[in-house]
């Protein structure tokens, strides 16, 4: 597997699908894309905030600047595997992503405050959003990703995620993907991710589909649906997991 990638700029669109329109797009897009080195993969995820949500519920206002703290992984790990722990900006449409790899473990260690970070520029960002917001864990988000590359090399990605599921308890990456559902029904969140404007096929193949982008957030759908709604969150028996 090649290096990590640290630092990305991108714009990123998101659509919410029906079945039939995935299989539309999934058809339309044949001749221009190719799957991915990793072409499929569960991605797991825990968003950090302050105790009372602010950066969720700033980010709901639709800022022109907006920033969040969040654990990744590729998979369930266990305590030595890799994952990344990273910051996201979003200004004026465009994302930013900085992020450093580390050990689950030791990812906990410095979320907690019990370790300092890896010392590097991104390390040193990540400790300031620490000292600047203190957060703490307040939700994992899982999903199953499939991803296509642009055939001809360019930075053009497509992806698909299926099976949305968040949980408020066991925010520990080593715990396990489950979770309780986040969209209703059949939904596929399509995102793409490109460096400047979509090329023409795409458009032509996005307006012949009917797929509209909306401002859909994994995170912001679990705040909005259990914080904001009441609705209950997973019941599992919490995990108890050292750092």
């Amino acid at each position: 597997m090649s290096e990590p990638q640290s630092c990305f700029k991108r714009c990123e669109k998101k659509y919410l699908l029906s079945p039939a329109q995935y299989e539309a797009v999934k058809r339309g897009m044949a001749p221009w894309m190719k799957p991915d080195a990793h072409p499929s993969y569960t991605i797991c995820n825990i968003y950090y905030d302050t105790e009372h949500y602010d950066l969720i519920r700033a980010s709901l206002e639709k800022p022109v600047y907006k920033e969040k703290l969040r654990l990744r992984s590729y998979g369930v790990p266990g305590s030595l595997s890799p994952v990344f722990l990273e910051i996201k900006k979003k200004y004026d449409g465009v994302v930013y992503k900085r992020r450093v790899t580390m050990k689950a473990r030791d990812a906990v260690r410095v979320l907690q405050g019990a370790q300092a970070g890896d010392g590097s520029q991104i390390g040193r960002e990540i400790d300031w959003f620490l000292r600047l917001y203190r957060p703490e864990p307040k939700v994992m988000i899982a999903y199953d990703r499939e991803a296509y590359a642009a055939a001809d090399g360019g930075e053009l990605r497509i992806t698909f995620d299926t099976g949305l599921r968040a949980r408020a308890n066991d925010l520990d990456l080593r715990a396990g993907d489950h979770g309780v559902p986040l969209l209703n029904g059949e939904q596929i969140l399509m995102e793409i991710k490109l460096p400047g404007a979509a090329p023409l096929w795409l458009a032509q193949l996005l307006s012949e589909s009917r797929c509209f982008p909306t401002s859909f957030s994994k995170y912001g759908s679990f705040y909005q649906q259990f914080v904001c709604g009441g609705r209950p969150a997973d019941k599992k028996k919490e995990v108890v997991l050292s750092a």
